[in-house]
């Protein structure tokens, strides 16, 4: 899988900083009384530290000069208070902003969660976790930073250098100009960086994302790692692309020593022609030493607004580049929700008409996965869906609970179209179970409860028996209340698709869909389980995923899915009689099965 939603260089080259960081204000309107303070207050501060040079240039004409020490106390009680006063502006901004700065990242970093939930399953089969997952963390804590530093700091350092400048030109304009000469060429100079800088930004963050994914995949898949002894070539893996991120990143350190260096020499070379030349006059009586002290202080004093700016801008792209990224995951469509409510009435199952799909990114030239799919499971009926592995059985089950939409054609349930249903209805009515089973970083309780939130413990158990998984759970540390781990992967597999058994028949759901859920399964387990959920399938409508003649036997009649359509329907002997593909699907399956008996070893070998 990988991200979409890459930039090339010439489309970072082609984007607005400030439009994307302008596509933030939504998150921060709610806060932007307390930010708009803090800004003012910033300006407040800065500025006030530039009261220090005039404070400075009346000690020096003033009592200097006239030998007053009584000035020179009072001189320097104004220097200390002016300080005294600067810190406490600054500290009481960095208090207006941290709470509701979190609150921001907050919301944004829910807006995305929810976003994701509501995504189609076809957009999470396009993009990797990994990206996903940075632009969820490192992404959005670089817009808090932004926020908190880079937003205010452009703000009160372009304000506080315009004052400046305006006291520079009032004590000495000629001096003035001379200082304000390099802005030109540092203006240029900044928007050649911001145009470079964009495109290495972009880069890395990407890179950062492929990693993280590389990271996520390793840490999930470390059995199979270390089962087959591929530590050294992952290790491989991580590196090259650890090196490919490093590389950009020593890119963007290069850019930004340049516009640094260049930020800094430009003005120095300034500020010193500007102290020879007012010492010159300070020598020839044209002006007083306490003008050249303030002139030179004021000056120093915006070195760090100067200097500053180049970080400020190298922050302000990031930040540009990861609400580009966050917006691209937001800007994805969530499937609308039709406005019907028409409520299914018990009577009429499950049916296929039609039933047409092809995958959104698929290439229009290939055929259809499912063409034209036409199947009727009756109401409290089950139906085992059988055929060749890649004939579209999973993708078929998957159509019912809308984690896809169909193409053509409808799906209804108990005559009502599914795609005129909300989603969260449909769900609700459905009951899933698939071969590969998903648990989480929860308890078995809490697993299970996922597909019956409202149930009670006894609801609960009583799934657990069905799926034949009650025994093992009690026998856990803490019973139910055991915790998985990540993927419920301190389990056996048997075990994780019996959980996913009973989280399917929790909430006695009207219709049920299991996609092959008894594979794990060992032939004894499997004949308990099947025992049991036998009872549960009297009293649905279920479509079974089968690949085993005992599967089969669980339902009334059986569906071969054969070209994309439904070929054949009936029951299991008759399907046995009169179609060659189920003989041979049903007959291979039946010879893997008997490898599975008990003893099957010592009678080959006795053969």
């Amino acid at each position: 899988m990988t991200a979409v939603g890459d930039v090339s260089g010439a489309d970072a080259g082609k984007r607005s900083v400030v439009r994307s960081l302008l596509r933030l204000w939504p998150y921060v309107r709610p806060v932007r009384a307390r930010l708009g303070t803090a800004a003012v207050v910033a300006i407040v501060a800065s500025c006030t530290g530039l009261l220090i040079p005039l404070v400075l240039k009346w000690i020096i004409d003033g009592p200097v000069a006239d030998r007053d020490t009584a000035g020179v106390w009072l001189g320097g009680a104004l220097l200390l208070g002016v300080g005294v006063a600067e810190a406490a502006l600054f500290g009481l901004r960095r208090w207006l902003v941290a709470r509701p700065l979190a609150g921001v990242e907050a919301a944004m970093r829910a807006d995305l969660y929810g976003h994701l939930q509501r995504l189609p399953v076809s957009f999470h089969d396009r993009w990797a976790s990994g990206q996903l997952l940075s632009r969820g963390t490192t992404d959005l804590n670089l817009l808090r930073l932004f926020l908190a530093f880079p937003l205010t700091f452009l703000l009160v350092n372009s304000v506080t250098i315009l004052v400046g400048c305006g006291i520079l030109l009032a004590q000495e304009w000629t001096l003035g100009l001379i200082l304000l000469a390099p802005v030109p060429p540092l203006i240029w100079l900044c928007w050649l960086f911001e145009q470079k800088y964009s495109r290495a930004s972009r880069q890395a963050q990407d890179q950062v994302g492929d990693l993280t994914t590389v990271v996520e995949e390793a840490v999930l898949g470390i059995r199979i790692i270390k089962g087959f002894g591929r530590h050294r070539s992952q290790a491989r893996a991580f590196r090259a692309l650890s090196d490919q991120l490093l590389g950009t990143e020593m890119y963007k350190a290069r850019l930004l020593a340049q516009v640094w260096a260049l930020i800094l020499i430009l003005p120095e070379l300034a500020l010193g022609l500007a102290l020879v030349l007012g010492t010159v006059q300070v020598a020839d009586g044209g002006l007083s030493a306490g003008t050249l002290v303030a002139f030179l202080s004021t000056a120093l004093a915006l070195r760090w607004p100067v200097e500053a700016m180049g970080f400020l801008l190298a922050m302000s792209n990031e930040s540009a580049t990861a609400a580009d990224r966050f917006f691209e995951v937001m800007d994805e469509p969530v499937p609308a929700e039709p406005a019907g409510k028409r409520e299914p009435e018990h009577g009429d199952g499950m049916r296929f008409a039609g039933v047409r799909f092809r995958y959104p990114d698929a290439d229009p030239a290939t055929p259809p996965v499912l063409d034209g799919v036409d199947l009727h499971v009756r109401s409290g009926e089950t139906v085992a869906l059988v055929g060749a592995t890649g004939c579209g059985k999973t993708t078929l089950t998957a159509l019912v609970p809308r984690l896809h939409e169909v193409t053509e054609g409808r799906i209804t349930l108990d005559g009502v179209d599914v795609g005129t249903l909300p989603r969260h209805r449909v769900r609700e009515l459905v009951a899933v179970a698939f071969e590969e089973p998903t648990l989480f970083s929860a308890s078995v309780k809490e697993n299970v409860a996922m597909g019956a939130p409202d149930a009670d413990d006894e609801e609960l158990w009583r799934a657990l028996h069905v799926a034949q998984a009650a025994e093992f759970v009690d026998a856990l540390p803490e019973g139910a209340d055991t915790q998985v781990g990540e993927q419920g992967l301190s389990l056996s597999g048997g075990q994780r698709q019996r959980l996913a058994l009973a989280r399917a028949v929790a909430g006695r759901p009207r219709f049920l869909v299991l996609d092959d859920p008894l594979s794990a399964l060992d032939v004894h387990t499997e004949a308990k389980v099947e025992a049991a959920l036998r009872e549960v399938l009297a009293t649905t409508t279920a479509l079974v995923v089968a690949h085993r003649p005992s599967t089969v036997l669980l339902a009334d009649r059986v569906a071969l899915l054969s070209g994309g359509r439904v070929t054949e329907v009936g029951t299991h002997d008759e399907l046995f009689a009169r179609s060659v593909e189920y003989r041979r699907l049903m007959s291979g399956s039946a010879a893997r099965e008997a490898d599975r008996e008990p003893g099957h070893e010592i009678r080959e070998g006795a053969l």
